[in-house]
């Protein structure tokens, strides 16, 4: 650990979950003209869409892909959100996408959804609007936003030239992979044609991350069940991509590839990796199972566990690390933990991250804080703790703030709005 942390007073703070995206009528400055009136269609059915949803939902206090009469301009302000972040004590980002690219399939898409459609060029055009204002946007901050490229699974050539201009135009948070459910007529995450893209990746040391959201089915117009089931099974629709990649011998043909599951939660890893340890030795060694019948071909090719994949190449971007979670720790890997505050999102723990720090790493060795608050997101994703420990010096949470055990009856009734602060998440939960 880098000597500057242990001699500050403060803790240094990079989340490792973060969102951000223009008001959605500014992409038009990123496209071609030939663009332009196709795009002036898609900015009226989003205006139309916003209205809508205002009418529905009421006031809420994020953009609804970039409405800036709900939430200011907190997606796209950089000096505002410099002010708010850093009020909450955090010093770095790393930047997912929060607003829909242009032409994207449905008007609330965030996650690089891999749909096939007619419209294949204007969408690929769309996403590529989204990278370069976010390569805009980052470099309104340097060193403190690393912010990740979408790519596009039906266009593997493109999505190479895309993580290659992205590398050389300092978007340092790596490629957002994007989820192949069931019925999006996109091949599956193993399959073989996304080799070069692993490639590029590995070459350039571009992290892949996937977020929970990017991987769902269409759930149906159930409602309210169609939401309910979303709700239960979103994260496991993003675990799956763990042992898609790791199956089908992405990890074994990239070892230096590095994998981040991002607010997917962290306790359900040992129990998975566990499942997915016993399935790989009967595939591998139990000869006369079903499992290694059908297993053992795929499986033959792999010359490591899941946990030893796992240690070497995956990494858990928590948000949000709850108490629970943080009581595991060692059984998950503190070194794998990375903290998240899900900002500007409703659910996130913005403005009350200091709360939920003391509330989840009171009494934590200070060392194993330093790891899951910064230097192991700093490893991931290269940021400089020592220009950034700077910054946190004067804004960061002080370490006897965060030892102060959290009464969450103090806690206002506003700030329960974050999962962390949940009853389910608390120590000594009932399971």
């Amino acid at each position: 650990m880098t000597n500057v942390l242990n001699e500050m007073d403060r803790y240094l703070l990079i989340t490792s979950d973060s969102h951000a995206g223009p008001e959605h009528r500014t992409y038009g400055n990123y496209l071609e003209q030939k663009w332009q009136g196709d795009f002036n269609d898609w900015a009226k059915e989003v205006d139309e869409w916003i209205v809508q949803m205002r009418t529905v939902m009421g006031p809420r206090s994020i953009a609804v892909n970039g409405d800036p009469e709900v939430d200011g301009g907190r997606n796209w302000d950089s000096a505002r959100r410099l002010a708010e972040t850093e009020a909450d004590g955090v010093v770095a980002e790393v930047i997912f996408s929060n607003t829909s690219p242009p032409f994207s399939p449905r008007l609330f898409t965030e996650f690089g959804e891999p749909e096939i459609g007619r419209d294949f060029d204007r969408r690929w055009a769309g996403i590529q609007a989204h990278n370069r204002w976010l390569a805009d946007f980052c470099s309104e901050a340097p060193g403190r936003r690393a912010g990740i490229v979408q790519i596009y699974l039906p266009n593997v050539e493109d999505s190479v030239k895309e993580i290659r201009w992205a590398k050389e135009n300092g978007l340092t948070g790596g490629v957002l992979l994007p989820g192949a459910p069931p019925g999006s007529g996109v091949p599956p995450l193993y399959a073989p044609e996304y080799e070069p893209i692993w490639n590029a990746c590995d070459e350039l040391d571009m992290p892949l991350n996937h977020h929970a959201g990017a991987a769902v089915p269409h759930f149906g117009q159930y409602m309210p069940e169609s939401l309910t089931m979303y709700m239960l099974e979103v994260k496991w629709w993003a675990h799956r991509a763990l042992w898609h990649l790791m199956f089908s011998g992405v990890f074994e043909r990239h070892p230096s590839l590095q994998f981040v599951l991002t607010e997917v939660g962290a306790g359900w890893a040992p129990e998975v990796l566990r499942e997915l340890n016993h399935f790989y030795n009967q595939m591998k060694n139990e000869t006369e199972t079903s499992e290694h019948i059908f297993g053992g071909p795929a499986v033959s090719k792999l010359s490591l566990t899941p946990t030893e994949y796992f240690e070497r190449q995956v990494h858990l971007g928590a948000s949000f690390l709850a108490p629970l979670d943080c009581e595991n720790r060692h059984e998950i890997g503190v070194h794998k933990l990375m903290w998240g505050s899900d900002y500007p999102h409703t659910e996130g723990s913005y403005p009350f991250s200091r709360e939920h720090l003391r509330l989840t790493l009171a009494g934590v060795p200070e060392e194993e804080v330093h790891m899951m608050l910064a230097t192991n997101a700093a490893k991931v994703y290269g940021f400089d703790i020592d220009a950034l420990a700077k910054i946190a010096a004067k804004v960061g949470p002080t370490k006897e703030e965060i030892s102060t055990p959290l009464d969450l009856s103090t806690l206002p009734n506003k700030a329960r709005k974050c999962p962390a602060f949940g009853a389910g998440n608390q120590r000594g939960a009932a399971l």
